[in-house]
């Protein structure tokens, strides 16, 4: 409760100061002479021919998201119960082989993965590691677009990061921000890994999770994981390099 309190009196604390920003602004009086509009100023800078970073990030990796659909069934002494849930993904290999979340698959008696061109697979899941909250899953189809990985070991805060996924359904949502922070301690929303994670603001929503976190060139930095409620723009992400190296093991230890 007294975490609580603090929170709230801390967020009040905020708006106070950025209403209190904003009448301090409105109250300055700046010389026509010494100011120019800062669109005006970056547009004077830029050339007419630049190209969309954001999209060709897209359209190099959106073909590669996968919508993941879990159906869990259980027997209760009040009956069968059957819970259905939906995550995101990204094809790994062109064979077939998907990487996503362990929560989103783990303890599924059905997954259903859909391609971005709406063509749907029954997959199977190779492995999960709930730990580390990584899992594997295979679809039977080849010559699949596959990603291009970067090196999340070299990021640095303030970089570009760009989420896709389908967050509440929605596929293929795009949604951009930055990397807010590397090495961030797992425990900070909940998870017992030991692994560091990565923090960005780039939006992320419930259906995101197992889905990509980009950098500016289109390659995969990280896996989208968890967000703390209830906080704005801070969500974190499996780091890529430590993500392919469980899956690589998931997917030896199941002989594929």
């Amino acid at each position: 409760m007294a975490s609580n309190r603090f929170l709230k009196t801390s967020l009040a604390s905020l708006s106070l100061v950025s209403i209190g920003a904003v009448s301090a602004l409105v109250g300055t009086q700046i010389p026509s002479n010494q100011f120019q509009p800062p669109a005006i100023a970056q547009l004077s800078n830029r050339s007419s021919n630049d190209e969309n970073f954001v999209s060709n990030a897209v359209d190099r990796t959106g073909p590669s998201v996968v919508r993941i659909n879990a159906t869990r069934e259980r027997v209760t002494s009040r009956g069968e119960q059957v819970q259905r849930g939906t995550g995101s993904g990204f094809i790994l290999r062109s064979n077939g082989t998907i990487v996503t979340n362990a929560h989103v698959v783990s303890g599924a008696n059905r997954v259903t993965v859909t391609l971005k061109d709406g063509r749907e697979y029954t997959g199977r899941v190779l492995g999960a590691d709930r730990q580390n909250d990584v899992a594997v899953v295979k679809i039977e189809a080849n010559n699949l677009p596959a990603v291009t990985l970067g090196n999340s070991s070299q990021l640095r805060p303030g970089e570009w990061a760009i989420a896709i996924g389908n967050p509440l359904g929605l596929d293929n949502t795009v949604t951009v921000g930055i990397v807010s922070g590397t090495e961030r301690s797992a425990s900070a929303f909940g998870l017992r890994s030991s692994q560091p994670f990565i923090q960005t603001d780039a939006a992320i929503n419930p259906g995101n999770s197992g889905g990509p976190l980009l950098n500016q060139s289109g390659e995969v930095i990280g896996i989208n994981t968890a967000i703390i409620r209830g906080a704005q723009g801070i969500g974190f992400a499996i780091p890529i390099n430590r993500a392919t190296q469980i899956a690589n093991q998931l997917t030896a230890q199941a002989g594929v």
